[in-house]
């Protein structure tokens, strides 16, 4: 069976490093076997076809392969479109009424535990405020993520350790959503 997935490139095409044009990533993923792949922006989403493998197999032979190819690692997430629609609508945030530089989703590559956040004084951060779901922590930051105290904090080492962890902007989000969607 066929399942369309989007990969989650974590931290190209930023600052002049790691750089890999889109056209070359196509092209790359098109050779792995993947069908009707297809890119969006420049930050690292592709949306592809695939009868073989899961979303870890996947995201560790895409990142096999853009090592191979590019010369550096790249941390990946592949999750298929399922996955998709359901942390898009679980959004505890009124993203209806929001822009979408103000609502943020992080990808984990796996489940992360509440207590990773415990120490966390979220009444000292207010209006910010972040929630966690089903592998991803949904981010309200009203001032965007470039100004937000709450990001930068809850981009620490210590409480990314041991996990792939990358972020998009709710705009973003929706249209992964939309991208792999049957038929899309």
């Amino acid at each position: 069976m066929t399942t369309t997935y989007a990969a989650l490139l974590r931290g190209i095409n930023v600052g002049g490093s790691k750089k890999i044009p889109m056209a070359e990533l196509r092209t790359l993923m098109e050779g792995l076997g993947y069908d009707g792949t297809r890119t969006y922006l420049q930050s690292g989403q592709a949306v592809f076809r695939c009868d073989h493998g899961d979303e870890e197999s996947l995201a560790a032979e895409l990142t096999g392969a853009i090592e191979k190819r590019f010369g550096f690692s790249v941390d990946v997430i592949v999750r298929d479109h399922g996955y998709l629609t359901s942390v898009r609508d679980a959004c505890p945030f009124p993203a209806d009424r929001l822009e979408g530089r103000q609502l943020h989703l992080t990808y984990f590559s796996r489940p992360i535990d509440a207590e990773r956040f415990a120490e966390i004084d979220r009444a000292g951060y207010l209006p910010e405020e972040f929630r966690l779901g089903d592998r991803a922590l949904y981010l309200y930051a009203p001032d965007g993520l470039g100004r937000s105290k709450l990001a930068e904090h809850l981009a620490k080492r210590r409480l990314t350790k041991g996990v792939i962890a990358t972020t998009r902007n709710w705009n973003t989000v929706v249209k992964l959503a939309e991208m792999t969607a049957p038929g899309a």
